[in-house]
C-alpha cells in the first residue's frame, strides 16, 4: 500500500533523504534507445542545469546525484533553519524565480499600502511558500515537471514521462548517509557506462573533481568537512574518494561493472566491516526500504511517522 509523502519525512529523525525517479515504461530521460537508435544524451544537461536553479532557490542541499538513461538518483539535506532565516522579501523574491507573484504580493513588495485583511493574506502565502521552499516534494515535483514538458515537446507526444511518484528513502545514521552516496557516484559503473566514478559525466563526484560538462549554473553541492563549516558533511573529501574507489572495486553478480584492484584502509578509520559496509550499499535499489540506519533508529524515525515498524530486511 502507499504511504503518503507526509509519513515518509520525518526532520527530526534525520535531514538527509534518498531520491529516485524513474521514466515511465520504455521512455529515455537520457542515453541513447538501441531499438531506434535515437540519441537522448543531451538530456542530462537538462537535468543537471535545472537542478542548478533550484539549488539555489531551495533550502536543501544536494549531497550526491546521478544522472542515468532512464532514472536519477539525488541524495538531499533539508535544513529549515536556513527557510526560517530568510525574511519575507527573501522568500517571495526566491519563489519569484520559479512563478509569478499574485497582484497582491506584487503591491507589497513595492511597498504599497494594504489594509489588514489584504496584508494577512500576503502574510499567509509568504508562510507557505517558505514551507514548501524546504518541501523535498516540492523540490523534486519542479524538477520532473520541467523535464517532462521538455521532452514530450521535443517527443512531440502527450501523457505522463515519469513512473508514478519519486521514491525517497530515509538516511538516518552518517554511516547510511556515506553508503547511499557511494551508491549514487557508483551507478554509472555499475551499468558500465564508466570505467571510474572520475569518468562519469553527470554525477557529482565528476563535478566535484572539475570533470564534469560545462554548465553555466553547475548544482550547489554541499562541502565536505571543513573548519568552521557547520552545514559540511561530516567526512573529508579524500576519505570520501577512497572509499568511493574501494567499493567500487567490489565485484557484484548483480551488476555488469566494476573498478579493478586493491582496497582502502578507511573502512578501518570508520569502523566499519567491509562484507556489512556492501550489504548496506545494495540496499537502496530495493523497494519498499524507506530508512536506512540501525534498528532503534529506525524504529524512532517510524514512530514519529505514525507507522508501527519500518522493515530493513537482510541486515
Amino acid at each position: 500500500m502507499t504511504i503518503a509523502r507526509s509519513r515518509q519525512i520525518s526532520l527530526q529523525d534525520t535531514p538527509y533523504y534518498h531520491v529516485v525517479s524513474r521514466c515511465v515504461r520504455r521512455a529515455f530521460l537520457c542515453g541513447e534507445d538501441a531499438h531506434s537508435g535515437q540519441s537522448y544524451e543531451h538530456r542530462r544537461q537538462w537535468v543537471v542545469d535545472r537542478l542548478g536553479q533550484l539549488s539555489r532557490l531551495f533550502a536543501i542541499g544536494i549531497c550526491a546525484y546521478a544522472v542515468m538513461n532512464n532514472h536519477y538518483h539525488l541524495v538531499l539535506k533539508v535544513d529549515p533553519e536556513q527557510a526560517q532565516s530568510w525574511s519575507e522579501r527573501e522568500v517571495a523574491e526566491r519563489w519569484a524565480g520559479l512563478f509569478q507573484w499574485p497582484l497582491l504580493v506584487r503591491r507589497w513588495y513595492q511597498g504599497d499600502a494594504l489594509i489588514e485583511p489584504e496584508l494577512a493574506v500576503v502574510q499567509e502565502l509568504i508562510a507557505q511558500w517558505r514551507e514548501r521552499l524546504y518541501s523535498i516534494s516540492w523540490f523534486v515535483r519542479l524538477l520532473n515537471e520541467g523535464l517532462a514538458r521538455q521532452a514530450n515537446q521535443e517527443d512531440g507526444c502527450k501523457g505522463h514521462f515519469w513512473e508514478g511518484r519519486f521514491k525517497s528513502q530515509a538516511l538516518l545514521t552518517e554511516s547510511a548517509l556515506l553508503a547511499c552516496m557511494t551508491y549514487v557516484e557508483l551507478n554509472p559503473v555499475r551499468a558500465k557506462l564508466a570505467e571510474t566514478p572520475e569518468e562519469s559525466d553527470y554525477t557529482s563526484i565528476s563535478q566535484r573533481l572539475g570533470r564534469a560538462q560545462t554548465t553555466e549554473l553547475p548544482p550547489l553541492l554541499l562541502p565536505f568537512a571543513q573548519r568552521g563549516e557547520p552545514k559540511s558533511l561530516p567526512y573529508t573529501f579524500i576519505d570520501y574518494l577512497t572509499l568511493v574507489d574501494w567499493t567500487g572495486r567490489a565485484i557484484r553478480d548483480d551488476k555488469r561493472g566494476h573498478i579493478p584492484e586493491a582496497l582502502s584502509p578507511i573502512l578501518q578509520r570508520l569502523q566499519l566491516d567491509g562484507d556489512d559496509w556492501l550489504k548496506q550499499v545494495t540496499l537502496f535499489k530495493r523497494s519498499g526500504i524507506r530508512a536506512i540506519g540501525p534498528g532503534v533508529a529506525r524504529e524512532r524515525y517510524a514512530h514519529h511517522c505514525g507507522q508501527r515498524r519500518c522493515y530493513q530486511l537482510g541486515v
